[in-house]
């Protein structure tokens, strides 16, 4: 086991995750690692240090020591709250291209690591048990169907403001749930030992008393 308790949250997006992670950290006090902002927060650091991507070097060397806390829900670079600036599509697009490079994936994947302190972690994710904490304490896995998953994504997107046509979003989480699945590196799978919960008709109480249940069982205490 790990020397300070590890709890890890796998899943899809649209399952609950981040709610289910936040109120677990509230509970008991962890530290929160949202590793969906770690590609983000480094694309950040790259536009904010004017660092080139062709330089590989100085990409890892930041990826190694990145300077990013997760509070609740904001994510902190260098003590500035970067929640909103690093879901832009400018971040989005230089994101994809760091995480492309199999250096800079590799000192991500130490660095998430590093999160793993006293009192404990929640870390939230899509390989946090099988690839990042395979010793976790406890592996919780949510799922959910495609279409709970579009009408949450649906109403999401109506409080902001955005219309959406359902059907195509159903069919999008469809596509890309498959290629998850099925793709050579990390797939979105549960691990062997992970408690599988299916959100799809749970209320987000019953869901964190399901998580909150099997942490108790592992002895940690809230």
């Amino acid at each position: 086991m790990m020397s300070s308790p590890v709890v890890a949250i796998d899943g899809p997006s649209g399952v609950g995750k981040g709610t289910l992670a936040q109120w677990l950290c509230c509970k008991t006090g962890f530290h929160l690692l949202d590793s969906g902002a770690i590609y983000r927060a480094l694309a950040y650091g790259v536009s904010k240090e004017g660092i080139d991507i062709a330089d590989v070097e100085s990409l890892v060397t930041l990826a190694e020591s990145l300077p990013v806390e997760f509070k609740a829900t904001s994510i902190i670079y260098a003590g500035d709250d970067v929640t909103s600036i690093i879901r832009t599509e400018e971040v989005a697009a230089v994101a994809s291209k760091v995480a492309a490079i199999p250096e800079v994936r590799q000192s991500l994947l130490k660095r998430q690591k590093d999160f793993a302190q006293a009192p404990g972690l929640i870390a939230d994710g899509r390989d946090m048990g099988t690839v990042v904490f395979p010793n976790a304490n406890v592996k919780l896995f949510l799922t959910a169907s495609a279409e709970e998953r579009a009408k949450r994504r649906v109403n999401q997107l109506k409080n902001q403001g955005v219309s959406a046509n359902i059907a195509q979003i159903t069919q999008d989480i469809m596509e890309r749930d498959e290629r998850d699945r099925t793709r050579s590196s990390s797939p979105l799978i549960p691990a062997d030992d992970a408690l599988i919960i299916d959100t799809t008709s749970l209320t987000i109480q019953e869901v964190c008393d399901k998580a909150q249940g099997a942490l108790v069982e592992a002895g940690i205490d809230f």
